[in-house]
């Protein structure tokens, strides 16, 4: 296949990948984002009855831009984005990986994919875990989001260095196969955790099993995306390879 086949592939699997992936959060993560900003609000009412009692008028600064109506429906819109430009990556990355390494097909697709999560999502994920609205200091959300892309390139580069060592002992018996490249990619994943700086911006107040629920529902989402991403283009690419069924002649 061309690279402009597996694109195509990619981008169509990227978008089934993204609308499934808005559906997981609309179910699961929406509730909790609607209890947080419930709680955000309740405390900045309590600001706002300090002020006036102060002698300050905050009147409609703190009105969002876009409400929560349009929040949802933008939902289905930014995460089919998503599953497209993932799936383009995916398609380009499997085009050069298949010249260098001996897996193809469906069990490049998935490899391929089951690898993205673990850089881009998961590595990033269990230093910096998402937040809901109501959490965050506006003044550092610079900060957080530069630590947020050194960690993915972190996972990025654990995973290629995993990927290579794997490729180096392939001949090797089966319990080195599977040792080495797991333990260079937690060494590396360790060594940058401990290298990143911590951040912690939960205050006391907000409750801890929403804060968890809201954290799970949003890696429940990015794991559908990049489930959904791989199988579907797993499935392109076999049925792509399959060769149109001859028919006998009657006779």
């Amino acid at each position: 296949m061309s690279l402009k086949d597996l694109l195509l592939r990619g981008l169509l699997a990227g978008l089934v990948a993204g609308l499934l992936a808005g559906g997981v959060a609309f179910l699961i993560g929406e509730p909790h984002i609607d209890a947080a900003i419930a709680i955000e609000e309740s405390a900045s009412d309590a600001h706002h009855e300090t002020g006036v009692t102060s002698g300050h008028s905050h009147g409609d600064e703190d009105a969002p831009l876009v409400s929560r109506d349009g929040q949802r429906g933008g939902l289905f819109l930014a995460t089919a984005l998503a599953g497209l430009a993932l799936g383009a990556i995916l398609a380009a990355v499997a085009h050069f990986a298949r010249r260098v390494t001996s897996l193809s097909g469906s069990v490049l697709a998935i490899a391929l994919a089951a690898g993205g999560w673990l850089a881009i999502e998961a590595v990033p994920f269990f230093k910096y875990p998402a937040n809901p609205p109501a959490i965050g200091d506006p003044e550092t959300i610079n900060q957080r989001t530069w630590l947020w892309l050194v960690a993915v390139i972190l996972g990025l580069v654990a995973v290629a260095a995993a990927a290579y060592i794997a490729k180096r002992v392939a001949a090797q018996q089966l319990s080195i196969r599977i040792a080495a490249p797991l333990a260079i990619f937690v060494v590396i994943v360790a060594l940058g955790y401990v290298l990143l700086p911590g951040i912690n911006e939960v205050g006391d107040a907000f409750p801890a099993t929403l804060l968890w629920q809201f954290r799970l529902s949003s890696l429940a989402t990015q794991a559908t995306l990049w489930l959904s991403l791989g199988l579907a283009f797993a499935f392109l690419t076999d049925r792509a390879s399959v060769k149109p069924r001859e028919f006998e002649p009657i006779g």
